[in-house]
């Protein structure tokens, strides 16, 4: 985990999840449902909703790696880039809570 939060401050301009996947999904044409299809269809899993890609977007949740894997090749964005828009996204969370415990 320390390599991957490593590699989020080494990357300060790679936005946090909730920003990629919209902003990707919408340069490749795509909705919500869109992209839920596709990730049913791509990866053989029936388990990811529209509302599932709501959550992501909205920083409800953060997709997980069998996820990230997926929305790599779905969305053509390299793998890497995925992880680390989601170790910012973690890191940002963490921050806002910091701040909102004192």
């Amino acid at each position: 985990m320390l390599k991957a939060v490593r590699q989020a401050h080494e990357h300060p301009d790679t936005p946090p999840i909730t920003a990629l996947i919209p902003q990707a999904r919408r340069e490749q044409g795509l909705t919500q449902r869109e992209l839920a299809d596709l990730l049913c269809e791509i990866s053989q899993n029936d388990s990811v909703t529209r509302e599932e890609v709501s959550r992501w977007e909205r920083g409800k949740r953060i997709p997980g790696p069998y996820w990230r894997a997926w929305i790599s090749a779905a969305l053509d964005v390299p793998h890497a880039e995925v992880d680390r828009a989601a170790v910012v996204e973690r890191e940002s969370r963490r921050t806002r809570n910091e701040d909102h415990s004192h």
